[in-house]
């Protein structure tokens, strides 16, 4: 499986409005781990940053006044997160100011739909944490993600988070158990017909341990006149 982490800052809130995406951070994960590629980029925007997103991001137009245009590095993106499963946190408004860059280039190169898919960790917490607060910080500090350093918003600082995070949202499983790859040189990995391969443990009850769960099956079929599990 091939995923990207992605995350964008702009120079306000809405793409209706005219604001306009500023950085893109995309890291690349194959199998649910991090292959080392990545993708980013600061961006002109033509425009002057809000004062709240200027704030957020310690972002300003001198600093973005000769970073190149969208147009400018729109295929090299395009290409990075061609095919893969973008995993964004708050999707709609990440995509939302991607699709409205694209639609300003000519030629047209499509929608974010038409080169990836998306996995939006916000509404997948909000599944798992009902109720909560879901933001990024807030995620961080309830699965332990160490996010000191975070001063300001950034988008590759943030898809570094981000990737954590959706790892730990998920078990913190690292590896689907089909990699032909050791996790460790100190275990081998056993294959088995038709090449996969993985860790393989099995653990037996010893005798004390059977015994142990015979008797208290009895004890539960003595209370309740029967047991769901027959011993």
């Amino acid at each position: 499986m091939r995923q990207i982490i992605l995350d964008t800052e702009t120079t306000g809130l809405s793409w209706e409005k005219g604001n306009r995406v500023v950085e893109i951070g995309c890291i690349e994960y194959l199998d649910r781990r991090p292959s080392g590629r990545s993708f980013h980029t600061y961006l002109n925007p033509e425009r002057e940053m809000e004062p709240g997103a200027a704030e957020v991001t310690g972002l300003t137009w001198d600093f973005l006044a000769d970073k190149p245009l969208f147009a400018d590095v729109a295929d090299e993106f395009l290409r990075f997160i061609e095919g893969a499963e973008l995993v964004i946190h708050n999707a709609e408004f990440d995509v939302g100011f991607l699709n409205a860059e694209l639609d300003r280039l000519q030629p047209p190169c499509g929608r974010i739909a038409d080169h990836a898919g998306v996995l939006d960790t916000l509404k997948l917490a909000r599944e798992l944490y009902p109720g909560q607060r879901n933001s990024l910080d807030a995620l961080c500090k309830r699965l332990g993600v160490d996010n000191r350093h975070r001063q300001r918003h950034g988008a590759l600082l943030d898809a570094e988070l981000l990737a954590d995070v959706y790892l730990a949202m998920t078990s913190g499983q690292t590896g689907f158990g089909f990699d032909p790859r050791p996790v460790s040189e100190d275990i081998p990995a056993i294959s088995e017909p038709g090449g996969v391969s993985g860790q393989t443990f099995v653990l037996h009850a010893d005798q004390e341990e059977l015994e142990s769960h015979s008797r208290r099956m009895r004890q539960i079929a003595g209370k309740s006149g029967k047991s769901l599990w027959p011993d």
